[in-house]
């Protein structure tokens, strides 16, 4: 099963042809700038495309702290999201309270674990949205 760098080596290597589907729903590969390092960091995660946008999960499994990644992206919200052979620019947000409710649907519907997840922690785990720029 594909995890971690390896999943992403993998995907950005075959574009997406290895990597895209994954254990029933969809991965896109996500770059973000490190706020301390300035190194570009991608990381595979499952998302769902939601009008013109896309959207993922900061759920790091349910854990009290926020991933890397969306530390990073809140430092610096200009990303890169590629799904399959699609690379592209993005600007990156965390959804409002009011949006929030609808995009985590879509998402626990793709990935029931989130519901999960968020029973875990007391951290309110955030939707991002994906805007391509």
């Amino acid at each position: 099963m594909l995890f971690g760098q390896e999943h992403v080596k993998r995907y950005v290597e075959t574009d997406g042809e290895e990597g895209h589907d994954w254990q029933g729903t969809i991965v896109a590969i996500l770059t973000t700038t490190g706020r301390k390092s300035g190194n570009r960091h991608s990381t595979p995660l499952v998302y769902q495309p939601y009008g013109d946008d896309y959207l993922v999960v900061a759920s790091k499994g349910g854990a009290d702290t926020p991933p890397l990644w969306y530390l990073n992206l809140q430092a610096d919200p200009e990303v890169e999201f590629q799904i399959k052979g699609d690379r592209f620019k993005a600007r990156a947000r965390t959804a409002t309270p009011e949006e929030k409710p609808d995009m985590w649907r879509v998402m626990a519907a793709t990935w029931p674990a989130y519901d999960e997840y968020q029973k875990k922690t007391d951290r309110e785990i955030p939707v991002v949205v994906i805007e391509r720029a």
